[in-house]
């Protein structure tokens, strides 16, 4: 395996830890959305927003603490910042999606609601997946360096005493 494969490896563990925060937020998300529907008047995409908001902040503990926690914990405040304007990008990305369906095409039964809800996290999810990876969470620089070192070394193998450089 070469040093690429260390990256994909690295990659596929953050991609499958950003997966269990986030069906984790999706449940908390639509259940909440369908709660705040049934035991409320408001509006579906108002409903809407609330359970976004209400994911958003369960998924940043969970992003922070789990997925990456081995990330630069250095300006927590910036990190904040950063994480809200990018959740409150794909808040508008999800809900918009559910705005249209219900006021533009009159798609507004329960079970409509929640398709279009689905459909609108799962876009907004692949914009947060990049703004989180690029700008929220970034990586160590040091880390890096040190997780391809490593990986080069796993492919270059053991260097055998008997393996002396001639004079």
């Amino acid at each position: 395996m070469g040093r690429g494969s260390a990256g994909l490896r690295r990659l596929v563990r953050e991609v499958a830890r950003f997966g269990a925060v986030g069906g984790a937020g999706l449940l908390v998300n639509l259940l909440v959305f369908n709660l705040v529907r049934h035991v409320t008047d408001l509006q579906v995409v108002r409903a809407s927003v609330i359970a976004t908001v209400v994911a958003i902040a369960f998924n940043y503990l969970g992003f922070r603490y789990f997925t990456y926690r081995d990330r630069d914990k250095g300006g927590r405040t910036k990190e904040l910042t950063l994480f809200l304007l990018f959740s409150g990008v794909g808040l508008v990305i999800e809900n918009g999606l559910l705005y249209a369906a219900t006021y533009g095409f009159g798609w507004d039964s329960p079970l409509q609601s929640n398709i279009f809800k689905f459909v609108g996290i799962g876009v907004a999810t692949l914009f947060r997946f990049w703004s989180y990876r690029s700008w929220v969470f970034r990586a160590l620089p040091a880390q890096e360096a040190v997780a391809d070192a490593e990986s080069f070394l796993e492919t270059a193998g053991p260097v055998r005493p008997t393996q002396r450089a001639r004079v």
